[in-house]
Parts: structure tokens; C-alpha cells; sequence
């Protein structure tokens, strides 16, 4: 349901030009116009504290699982490093 801000820019518009008219400066805006514009305004809060969640998740995936991305042969190598080993170098064909 993803839609380009200028589409949802255009829904708010012609939901608002249904709306009853009032005059500009005597009558407060109508309950209704109150809640679509809260109801938008909760949306919007929602959308950036779910962006700024994934972000987050992203960041911490990556920093407490940093061989997620490493091929088999190197998350090996890391690993043998870590408790104190040094694996041997192999040639290109696979012998030492």
C-alpha cells in the first residue's frame, strides 16, 4: 500500500474538499477535520518510529553478527583466529 507522497498529498486534499465549507476565520474546523488530520498525523508518527526501528535492527544485526556476509572458507579462518589458532595457507589448487 505504499503510495508516492504526492498521491497521499492529493487524498488529504480532496477528503478536506468534501469537508463542509467554513468560513475562515468564525467557526473552529469540524470534528471530522480533526480526526482525518490526527489519524494522518498518528500514521506518520507510526511510519518514522517503524523506519527508525529497522535502521536500528539493521545496525545491530550487522555489528552482533559480523560473518553473516563472509564466505564459508573466511568465517573458517576468523573463527580458528579467535581462539588462538592460524589455520595454514593454502595454494591456489587447494595443496600446501
Amino acid at each position: 500500500m505504499a503510495s508516492s507522497p504526492a498521491t497521499l498529498r492529493s487524498l488529504y486534499r480532496s477528503l478536506l474538499r468534501e469537508l463542509p465549507p467554513r468560513p475562515i476565520l468564525s467557526s473552529p474546523r469540524t470534528p471530522l477535520h480533526h480526526r482525518i488530520r490526527s489519524s494522518f498525523v498518528d500514521l506518520g508518527h507510526q511510519l518514522v518510529a517503524y523506519l527508525r526501528a529497522q535502521r536500528m535492527y539493521v545496525t545491530l544485526i550487522e555489528r552482533y553478527n559480523p560473518g553473516m556476509d563472509m564466505d564459508q572458507t573466511e568465517r573458517i579462518r576468523l573463527t580458528a583466529r579467535r581462539v588462538g589458532m592460524d589455520l595454514p595457507s593454502l595454494g591456489k589448487n587447494g595443496s600446501q
